[in-house]
Order: C-alpha cells, then structure tokens, then sequence
C-alpha cells in the first residue's frame, strides 16, 4: 500500500524521539530519516522502525507516536492543563519555574534581595488568558518566553527597570495564548527575553535539512 505524507513524518518523529534517547547513532538517524522521507509504500517505511521499543507491524499507523510535550506541542493543546504553579517567592535566595510546568491563569512572583527565573517556553497554560505579576525590591525576575506567544509587557520599574528584549524576533500565533506581563520593580529589575528553546531550534534545523533533502529529491 502507497505511504502517506503524514505517515511519513510520523516515521520520522519516531525516529527523532530515538535519537533523543541514544537509541540511535546521529549517522544512523540521518540515514534512516532520509530513507523514510524517499519511501513510498509501507512495506518501505516498516523495517526503518522495526527495532525501536514499542513498535510493532503498524508503526506507520498513528498510535505508534509518543505524546510530545512543551513546544512540540501545537498552542491548542498546550492550554487548558490544572495548575502546577500559581506563585513563586523568593528572598535572599532564588526560585526557578521551567521545563514542563503548568502556569496558572494568575501568576505571583516576588523577590527581595535575590532571583527569579521564569520559562514559559515549554510550559503550558491553565488559560487562554494568564497574568504573570511580577514584584522585586533590590532584586531581579527574568521571564524568559517563545517568540510565537502573544506577550503584553506593561510594568514600572523605580530606580530599576521593568522592560522587554527579542534574542529571536517575535512573531506571535494566532492560536497562542495571551500573557500579560505586569508588576514593579524598586532598585532593580523584572526582564522579559523572546527566545526559542534549544529544542525548538534543533526542531528548525531538522525541518531546514529535511526540506532541503526534498527539494534535491524532487529535481
């Protein structure tokens, strides 16, 4: 039976979560990623697989992928998850919120002589909707967020700042949901930075090299 373009890249995503987890040598994933790319029935898509945990005779079918989680994970069903946090303090000391957390449709952070850092871009979200209220007094938050969120940056900072920064340029989703991100900062400083995850870029790179290796094809 012919192969599909969806049941390719469902084939190659497997092979991506592979080569995440050692399985596969980064030549090997390369190879067989090509392969599966270039197959075009079935029969030529089962073998590249066949030796992965948890995949059997219908690994072109859907139920073979692994759930993906943070940026992998398309804006819908990012939103909508129960809370993990709804605050974080911090006083001569530090606190941290990234990775794969939950941010609840308002968020408190407060720190007093000392640090936060706060991830969002592989978080999901409790709401569409969310309030990220940051204070600091002689102290420092980062909010470090994708550059496809919708991101409303209005705080005061007093003998401080309270400002935004693109390391990648924004360019919001439709579909992301909106945060607004507000608060005072007094003798020091709230950050917000717009930057892709390592994840994300690596993601963009595969994607750059498998067009690449399409567009070759196809001439």
């Amino acid at each position: 039976m012919r192969a599909s373009d969806a049941e390719r890249e469902r084939i190659a995503e497997i092979l991506r979560e592979a080569v995440a987890e050692g399985r596969l040598e980064m030549e090997e994933f390369e190879q067989r990623l090509d392969s599966a790319y270039r197959a075009r029935t079935h029969g030529e898509l089962e073998p590249l697989v066949r030796d992965l945990p948890g995949v059997g005779p219908s690994a072109a079918a859907p139920a073979v992928v692994r759930p993906r989680t943070g940026s992998a994970v398309r804006w819908a069903d990012r939103i909508g998850k129960p809370a993990t946090s709804g605050g974080a303090f911090a006083f001569w000391g530090g606190f941290r919120r990234r990775g794969n957390w939950t941010v609840g449709k308002v968020f408190t952070a407060f720190a007093m002589w000392g640090g936060g850092d706060i991830d969002l871009r592989e978080a999901d979200f409790e709401d569409r909707e969310t309030v990220i209220r940051c204070f600091t007094i002689m102290g420092g938050i980062h909010v470090t967020v994708p550059p496809d969120l919708n991101v409303d940056v209005r705080g005061i900072g007093v003998m401080g700042g309270f400002g935004e920064r693109a390391k990648d340029e924004p360019a919001p989703a439709p579909d992301a949901p909106r945060v607004r991100i507000t608060g005072f900062a007094l003798m020091g400083g709230v950050g917000v930075e717009h930057k892709r995850s390592k994840a994300e870029k690596q993601r963009l790179r595969e994607a750059q090299r498998e067009r690449g290796r399409l567009e070759k094809g196809g001439r």
